[in-house]
């Protein structure tokens, strides 16, 4: 990623310092403190009928547009066209101030709590590692769950400005830089742990592999990489067998699966996760399904 603009501030060298940022380690801007460009989404207004036509486009019509990324956004040269989707269906993706917060706010809700169970058993994973990365933080919950259990050095990473802005707020006293997980700034060795929640199976399957070699390499031998993805069962089970056995919930799962704008779900779920965490040096040591997620617990050999 491009260093920030001036105009994003980034931390002292004192700062760092306090913070126990090291030398070796990306520039961390303020992101609480940023004035992010306005997005078309945060433009909608009742006096501005192209910009109401062009939501409810992307609403409900068919074709899901790229993002536009507004000028003067930090990083924008460095944001990989793949991310330039509008995941989940949201309008400009996680591109928006108005939409990213929404999404930061509703995102449990949608998933009807489950990930509060989810993000506490990855905590409960990693709470021994002294230094601890989060790749696509989104809006920190993981990270600050992480930084709460007593680890002393979290860090989150994500593309989004915007996600990042509300992540900083949220969760002061972690340490959150743009970037993706296949091309990551850190050191080798850097880190004890990582947590990956829902991001796998946003990534094309060449990125998903050189994501994994970037973990593998920033992890310490012996650290741990704990991942959490939807599970293949809504996506690919029957409706009526999903029914008969999580009722009302698999049902729910299941329109879920299919209304949200996840164009790699399908090359996520076909591929073997356990040869290719060990493809790329991973020991498999937790695997389990839990609808509708599934988890993978592995260390770096």
């Amino acid at each position: 990623m491009p260093s920030a603009s001036p105009t994003f501030p980034a931390t002292t060298e004192a700062e760092a310092h306090e913070s126990g940022i090291g030398p070796t380690d990306p520039a961390e801007v303020r992101w609480a403190e940023c004035e992010l460009p306005d997005a078309w989404p945060d433009q909608i207004a009742v006096g501005r009928p192209r910009i109401l036509w062009r939501l409810l486009k992307a609403l409900f019509g068919r074709k899901r547009p790229l993002v536009e990324l507004p000028e003067g956004l930090p990083g924008a040269d460095g944001i990989p066209k793949y991310v330039l989707q509008e995941f989940h269906g949201l309008p400009n993706g996680n591109y928006s101030k108005r939409v990213t917060a929404g999404y930061s706010r509703w995102f449990d809700r949608a998933m009807l709590g489950v990930m509060t169970t989810r993000r506490q058993r990855v905590a409960d994973a990693l709470k021994s590692c002294g230094s601890v990365l989060d790749i696509g933080t989104g809006g920190g919950q993981l990270a600050g769950l992480i930084k709460s259990e007593g680890v002393e050095d979290v860090w989150g990473l994500d593309p989004s400005p915007y996600l990042l802005q509300h992540a900083h707020r949220a969760f002061p006293d972690v340490h959150f830089v743009q970037g993706v997980a296949e091309d990551m700034s850190f050191s080798d060795n850097r880190f004890d742990g990582i947590s990956a929640c829902f991001l796998f199976h946003e990534l094309p399957p060449k990125f998903a592999a050189r994501a994994l070699q970037e973990c593998r390499r920033v992890l310490r031998p012996g650290g741990k990489l704990y991942i959490v993805e939807p599970g293949a069962e809504q996506s690919l089970g029957r409706t009526w067998d999903l029914i008969k056995r999580y009722g009302w919930r698999g049902l729910y799962f299941r329109l879920l699966a299919r209304r949200v704008h996840e164009p790699f779900v399908p090359s996520f779920h076909r591929r073997d996760k356990v040869a290719l965490l060990a493809e790329h040096g991973f020991e498999l040591e937790v695997h389990a399904s839990d609808f509708p997620t599934e988890e993978w617990c592995a260390v770096a050999a």
